[in-house]
């Protein structure tokens, strides 16, 4: 028996395989649920209604879907170019902290019209000029950034932990290490009242659309998707390899840094250490599940944003360690893997 690649995906196989992925994840959190001696089918009804039972539940799971979007965004787009960015987490937080920096000391008495754009961009900035750093270190000494950009989510959140405990620190938060807060003005309007969903959600679809737009239509695309696919016949075929994965490293560092800057401006108001639950890593999980897709990636964001806002309330109601939502992230990325494998090659005797 041997494993040959496929000419042609049917475009059936393409849209079955993520499905399959998240099934086969629930079937075997199934298992995990019943030893906890909990019914399996209550359990994941009760994850059902802790994220979309209430208006409060619908807004929370909204609210923890937007960095996912962006930082799933983040890692598809350097993926589909062979770019493995696994930094994603750090770049967030050096987004953030740009943010609070630039929003407490520099822009703080400009209007709410100014000042919200200026700290969007300079979160997205901080992240891009972050994610350069690997990216140079491949284009220049040949280091695999799947190690340098993992290691540097580490250096980041001391970083992180360094300056809101020394020079950015609020003297306000009763010795709670937590960054000076931006102002009032600089934070981002509310899309429901009395709730903690902001327009960030908004800018986060909108984007899935241009970089859909970017991937599908535009020269760059082109090119990033040859780095992808074929990075000698790329190069062969006349496209700038080193300058295609300097475009798409801004992208992605950018994406990563946005999605900082807006957890900071919509949610918290301020950076801490703990800002991240883990934004980083997932976004890894809802690229793959989306095939890399950009409109796929808001449904596979919602998906897991459904999985850890629903797994507290099936904790609190069941007694079910909430780790059953890592659980289950984790086997969706590990059976799309799967999936993505078969659905590539098919098996001849």
């Amino acid at each position: 028996m041997r494993f040959e690649r496929r000419e042609h995906r049917p475009l059936s196989l393409l849209i079955l395989t993520p499905l399959i992925a998240v099934v086969s994840a629930l079937a075997i959190s199934g298992i995990l649920i019943a030893l906890a001696g909990a019914p399996v089918l209550e359990a994941y009804w009760r994850i059902l209604a802790g994220a979309f039972g209430s208006r409060l539940a619908v807004s929370e799971t909204l609210t923890r879907a937007t960095p996912l979007i962006l930082t799933g965004l983040a890692a598809a787009v350097a993926f589909r170019a062979r770019l493995w960015n696994i930094g994603a987490e750090g770049q967030l937080y050096l987004g953030a902290l740009a943010v609070a920096a630039a929003g407490s000391m520099l822009l703080g008495g400009l209007p709410g019209i100014v000042q919200i754009p200026l700290l969007l961009v300079t979160g997205a900035v901080a992240g891009m000029l972050f994610m350069l750093i690997p990216l140079w270190l491949r284009l220049r000494f040949s280091v695999d950034e799947v190690v340098t950009s993992l290691l540097l989510n580490f250096v980041a959140v001391l970083i992180v932990s360094m300056l809101i405990d020394g020079v950015l620190k609020d003297p306000m938060a009763f010795g709670w290490p937590q960054s000076y807060p931006v102002a009032d003005d600089a934070l981002l309007p509310k899309l429901i009242a009395r709730s903690r969903l902001h327009i960030g959600f908004g800018i986060a679809i909108v984007l899935s659309i241009v970089i859909y737009f970017i991937q599908s239509r535009t020269v760059f695309g082109m090119q990033s998707r040859a780095a992808g696919l074929n990075p000698p016949g790329a190069v062969f075929a006349g496209v700038p390899l080193g300058r295609t994965l300097l475009k798409v490293a801004c992208l992605s560092g950018g994406l990563a840094g946005l999605a900082g800057a807006i957890e900071v401006l919509g949610v918290k108001g301020y950076v801490t250490t703990d800002l991240s639950p883990g934004f980083g890593y997932a976004g890894i999980v809802v690229a793959m599940l989306a095939n890399l897709n950009p409109i796929v990636v808001v449904l596979t964001a919602l998906f897991t944003a459904t999985m850890f806002v629903g797994a507290d309330g099936m904790s609190r109601s069941m007694g079910i360690p909430t780790y059953i939502a890592d659980v289950t992230v984790a086997l969706s990325l590990l059976t799309m893997l799967v999936g993505l494998f078969h659905s590539q090659y098919r098996i001849r005797r």
